[in-house]
Formats: C-alpha cells, sequence, structure tokens
C-alpha cells in the first residue's frame, strides 16, 4: 500500500535472531528431529532446555557445542521422563532455575515407536501402553504444564510433533498412529482453550526422516522403497523439519494457530 506522498513503506526486516531472550524446552531434544530443533531455536536466539531421559551423553555433548564460546550458558540439560507428571514439573522448574521465570516455548518432540511394527491383532498390551505413555500421556502432561506456565502476551508457543503416518496409516503403525492422532486432537482442542493467552499451539508431522527410530527394524530395501514413494526421491532429513518448527515458534507465526504441518516432501 502506497503512503500519502506516494512512496512504499519499507517492509519490516526478520531480526537475525527473532527468539533473543525467550525460553524453549525441548523434550526428546538429545538425538535425532529434537536435536535439530535445539539447534536450531539455539541459533534464532533462543536458551534452550534439552530435556532427555537414559543416556545422558548425547545431552550433555549438544549443550556443550551450544555453549561454546558463549559467556553465559545458552543451553541446560534435564533429565525427565515426559510419563511422569513429577518430573514434567521438575523439567519446568529447571528451566526457571537455569533462565528466569518467563518461559515461552515447548517442543514436545520425545517419542517412541515398536521396531516390531506388530499388527493391531498381534500388539500385546504393554506394546500399546508404552507408546501412548510416552507419546500422548507425555505430550498432554508437557502440554499441560506449558499452557500454565507459559508467558502471556503473545510469546508464548507450544509445538507438539504428530506424525505423517497419521495421513498413511501404514500397517504395522497401529498404536504409533493411534497416538499421534490423539496428539493431533489434543493440539487442536488446546489452541482453543488457550484462547486469550496469546499461546499458540500447533502440531508438526514429520514423513520419513533418517533417524535411529525410523530406520530402527528396517531392511535396506524397505528404506529404499520409502525413498521412491516420496516426491522428493529421497528420505527427509531432521534439518527438512527443524526450520518448521523454529518458525512457528516466532512471531512470524503469530497467526498460525491449531494446525498440522505435514513436513513430509509430499510423501502424504
Amino acid at each position: 500500500m502506497a503512503t500519502s506522498n506516494g512512496s512504499h513503506p519499507a517492509a519490516t526486516p526478520t531480526p537475525p535472531e527473532p527468539l533473543r531472550g525467550r525460553v524453549a524446552i525441548v523434550t526428546g531434544g538429545s538425538g535425532g528431529i529434537g536435536a535439530a530443533v535445539t539447534a536450531h531455536l539455539a541459533s534464532l536466539g533462543a536458551r534452550v532446555v534439552v530435556g532427555y531421559v537414559g543416556d545422558p551423553a548425547p545431552a550433555e555433548q549438544l549443550v556443550a557445542a551450544l555453549n561454546s564460546g558463549s559467556l553465559a550458558p545458552r543451553a541446560v540439560a534435564v533429565d525427565a521422563d515426559v510419563s511422569d507428571p513429577a518430573q514434567v514439573a521438575r523439567l519446568f522448574d529447571a528451566a526457571q532455575a537455569a533462565f528466569g521465570p518467563e518461559l515461552h516455548v515447548l517442543v514436545a518432540a520425545a517419542g517412541v515407536q515398536d521396531a516390531a511394527y506388530p499388527p493391531i491383532a498381534d500388539t500385546t498390551p504393554e506394546q500399546w501402553d508404552r507408546a501412548f505413555g510416552v507419546n500422548a500421556r507425555g505430550a498432554f502432561l508437557c502440554c499441560r504444564e506449558a499452557a500454565r506456565r507459559l508467558a502471556r502476551g503473545g510469546a508464548g508457543r507450544i509445538v507438539t510433533f504428530s506424525s505423517s503416518n497419521v495421513g498413511s496409516l501404514r500397517p504395522g503403525y497401529g498404536a504409533y498412529v493411534a497416538t499421534k492422532a490423539a496428539v493431533e486432537a489434543m493440539t487442536k482442542v488446546l489452541a482453543k482453550e488457550l484462547a486469550g493467552t496469546g499461546i499458540t499451539a500447533n502440531s508438526v508431522a514429520p514423513g520419513p526422516v533418517a533417524t535411529p527410530m525410523f530406520y530402527a527394524g528396517k531392511s535396506e530395501e524397505r528404506v529404499a522403497a520409502v525413498a521412491r514413494e516420496c516426491p522428493m526421491a529421497r528420505i527427509g532429513e531432521p534439518d527438512d523439519v527443524a526450520p518448521v518448527v523454529g518458525f512457528l515458534c516466532t512471531d512470524a507465526a503469530g497467526w498460525i494457530n491449531g494446525q498440522v504441518i505435514r513436513v513430509n516432501g509430499g510423501y502424504v
């Protein structure tokens, strides 16, 4: 739109670090897509809390790399089982202890998938419960804490992780797909429940991505077949997904809310 003197207003430049001054918690943040998201959010200026469970080495290595050359810590690692409400609360407590009382971003990337890919008829209650315990219950507990604690007024961002398998509906993914469908529905409801807070809630649904979780239990032939099914003729990389998550965490994405973003190269 032209101004009164006929000139056009200059476009507002995008800040080089649009998340500077903000604090982000990334569950499952030490490996696979989660690690790429953690590093990307840090590159956008955020101070990051790397939630992990089990072996601390990957999280500690990532945190050391992100803090290298920085006078003040930009990243911390916190061991937290997302299926345990007390540990989820402790994760948020640790974030506030490290970076101050105001928290801005939750990325709920922690997830599990059974490498046996059992059909529903052969899925045990224990396999079903494990998938739901981490993928659905874990996302719920983290979103519940974020809804209570994230900053109001426009900077709050919740990004959950679904899967493009919710669209492809592959045999052998029954329990996994059920968990992710639950996450998608919960995220859409949450976005509406957060009306008036300025906090957005969206879900990112990657397709096949080259991570240990994807490769587990798959033959080379199956991996090659999956790549052929994608219009881009390859398996995705974590760095294909991280920038989409990063964008959803910025002010530029403030009008995107209650959505599921499929990030899969056209796979579905």
